[in-house]
């Protein structure tokens, strides 16, 4: 998959310059500040030098004391604690998977916003963020991009523990306080707009962490993205489904290079301006009014390689989470913190 994030066009030599320098890049940033000559009170309040990460030693400890094994998925769970540049880069080689094999299915009704993520067997992490000068939010990414693998965490090694604060940085579905959700799908196609030299550039992952801090409503959210290049390269083309507590939803997309806004409250991988309903639309359309539950809806389009299903209440600011098909359990997210 792409870095999660262009740099600003003033921003990148700079930021490029500085990631080529270092060994880990911000992903291995030492949990401790031992080695400082500042005393321990002022150590805990100072900024920790992490790229994009902008905590205080005290916040980097915090969140990565937090992060546990949710289940075996392996599912994680972390609170990130501090602030970040949501407009800053994370690196090719940090994050950088190829597309083959995305399948998402993606609904909205009333209050209720629902995905499947249907990918490689990697371990996951709900992310829970309430930044300085954005919206709380509850999210869910797959972890693998972090970690630069495939298999489960060490939750023991202090440098895979800050590595997972990073997720913060990329949700791949998620809602936040406002009641407002966003989730994406690939798409067999896209053709993006030509790059505004005037705009930053942010890329699939890092614009929904952008909505989910600063936009409370779809109208809001879709301000925002006009107001950024979008950037697919290296990754997989995608869309996204934006919706909010008030019932409305639409769907935008990348075709004829331009960005297209469609009405719509269901998305998986086939594009709405251009193409032909796929089984999984077919099926969440014909049933999303009835009284069926929305996990028993994600469970009718579930696939082989479904790694989580997630239904979002955006009134209530909580969640309903199902890893890997496993149905009879499921785990009770909010965005005030854990639930047990």
């Amino acid at each position: 998959m792409t870095p999660l994030l262009g740099a600003r066009p003033r921003a990148l030599q700079r930021a490029l310059a500085l990631h080529r320098a270092l060994a880990v890049l911000a992903l291995a940033v030492p949990l401790a500040t031992g080695c400082s000559g500042a005393p321990a009170q002022d150590r805990a309040a100072a900024p920790v030098s992490g790229g994009v990460l902008r905590q205080t030693a005290d916040e980097v400890a915090r969140t990565s004391a937090g992060i546990r094994q949710l289940d075996d998925l392996p599912m994680y769970e972390m609170t990130f604690h501090g602030g970040y540049d949501a407009e800053a880069p994370l690196t090719k080689d940090e994050l950088a998977r190829k597309a083959e094999g995305w399948a998402c299915s993606l609904y909205h009704r009333g209050t209720e916003f629902g995905r499947n993520f249907d990918w490689d067997p990697n371990p996951a992490i709900v992310v829970r963020a309430d930044p300085p000068d954005g919206y709380a939010s509850l999210s869910i990414a797959d972890a693998s991009y972090l970690l630069g693998k495939a298999g489960p965490a060490d939750l023991t090694d202090p440098v895979q523990r800050r590595r997972l604060a990073h997720a913060v940085l990329a949700p791949f579905d998620g809602m936040n306080e406002k009641g407002l959700a966003v989730g994406l799908a690939a798409t067999p196609e896209a053709d993006l707009p030509v790059p505004d030299p005037g705009k930053p550039t942010l890329t699939s992952v890092r614009i929904m962490r952008v909505l989910l801090d600063r936009a409370a409503t779809v109208d809001e959210a879709l301000a925002l993205m006009r107001a950024y290049n979008v950037d697919f390269s290296d990754g997989p083309q995608v869309h996204y489904l934006i919706a909010d507590r008030s019932g409305a939803s639409a769907v935008v997309e990348y075709g004829k290079g331009r960005m297209n806004v469609s009405e719509d409250r269901v998305l998986t991988n086939w594009s709405v301006v251009s193409g032909t309903p796929d089984d999984r639309h077919k099926t969440l359309t014909r049933r999303i009014d009835s009284r069926t539950d929305g996990l028993d809806l994600l469970k009718s389009v579930a696939q082989g390689h479904t790694r989580w299903s997630v239904v979002y209440d955006l009134q209530a600011g909580t969640a309903r989470l199902v890893t890997a098909k496993r149905w009879g359990r499921v785990h009770t997210l909010s965005i005030a913190g854990p639930q047990g």
